[in-house]
């Protein structure tokens, strides 16, 4: 559960700084809008799937809030699913069946 908890994070991860670093220097320096469309409603897309995932990881795996609240603290700030990840995802595999 986690794992996939912890997959989802970093596609919405990387979906935020595509938001970030691709889409909203389109719109302002090359005048393409529509970029930021595509892009800003997958991201919306993923960070409420996370959300609700998170939370129902959170009720299923017995986490405390402090944990849970990384998580969705992970998933508002740029960088914040790879950075926190160890806090987070502490005691669980890797994406090679490594502990965290």
């Amino acid at each position: 559960m986690e794992s996939k908890l912890r997959t989802l994070g970093y596609i919405e991860g990387l979906s935020f700084l595509l938001l970030l670093f691709a889409a909203m220097p389109m719109k302002y320096l090359a005048g393409e809008p529509i970029y930021v469309r595509w892009v800003g409603m997958a991201h919306g897309g993923l960070f409420i799937l996370f959300v609700l995932f998170a939370f129902y990881v959170s009720s299923e795996k017995d986490w405390g809030l402090k944990r849970l609240i990384l998580a969705l603290l992970s998933s508002v700030l740029p960088f914040g699913p790879f950075l926190l990840d160890k806090k987070i995802y502490r005691n669980t595999k890797d994406f090679n069946g490594q502990k965290v």
